[in-house]
């Protein structure tokens, strides 16, 4: 990368920050994918498959669920779930993620008797959560 004189040191930061995070994700190990039950999270391909059926999620919406699957039964706040899976920092209301998460639910709702996997934790935010009989 290629900065020209003068420069904040704010800018240097960013860059630096881009360019860590784009080796980060070229050196990054091949993961597994996950699975629960009728669910497989395939985050090389970047699949989701309920019953075999492909799911079509957005870019974001996918490594939202990702992120919530690779860590079951944890409970996380919307701001470290920002701080976490958007690529930047973002400045509006943390209750973007109440949207992205109602999207999921209704794209990988198996069965109107099943409770949803993605569990609302009032007052805290939201888990990943499998009930036992389906893990």
């Amino acid at each position: 990368d290629y900065i020209t004189k003068p420069f904040s040191l704010a800018e240097l930061s960013v860059r630096v920050e881009a360019i860590l995070k784009r080796q980060r994700q070229v050196t990054a190990p091949k993961q597994k994918s996950l699975v629960f039950d009728h669910l497989v999270i395939d985050p090389v391909s970047r699949e989701v498959k309920i019953n075999n059926q492909t799911v079509s999620l957005s870019a974001l919406e996918f490594n939202l669920l990702r992120f919530l699957a690779s860590h079951p039964g944890e409970v996380w706040r919307r701001s470290e779930l920002l701080q976490e899976v958007w690529e930047y920092d973002y400045v509006d209301s943390d209750r973007v993620i109440d949207v992205h998460i109602g999207q999921i639910r209704k794209k990988i709702k198996t069965a109107a008797s099943q409770p949803s996997l993605i569990q609302t934790v009032r007052g805290v935010g939201y888990k990943f959560e499998v009930p036992s009989n389906r893990q």
